[in-house]
């Protein structure tokens, strides 16, 4: 479930600052300065390379989750459900 968050957050803070959406919030409407801000090119510049850094780490805990399947040979392989399972994933035999 943490890799799918990680892939969302991710996505979504790629996307979102270049979109409509962006620009139209309360916390613009309420106080002028923010838009200025939130209008900048390098603030959305910087936000999305925050998703871009999520995404990575998400894409790298689905590659660990994917390498411990293949080492053990088991096809079926569920998602680590506390941290104690995690050890597991990063463990290398």
């Amino acid at each position: 479930m943490y890799v799918a968050f990680l892939l969302e957050v991710g996505l979504l803070l790629i996307v979102l600052p270049w979109s409509g959406f962006w620009e139209q919030n309360y916390f613009a409407d309420t106080w002028p300065p923010l838009l200025v801000l939130l209008k900048n090119n390098y603030v959305r510049g910087a936000v999305s390379g925050l998703g871009l850094v999520n995404l990575c780490g998400g894409f790298a805990d689905l590659a660990l989750i994917f390498g411990a399947r293949e080492r053990r040979g088991i096809h079926d392989v569920k998602e680590p459900n506390d941290l104690n399972d995690l050890d597991d994933v990063h463990r290398v035999p």
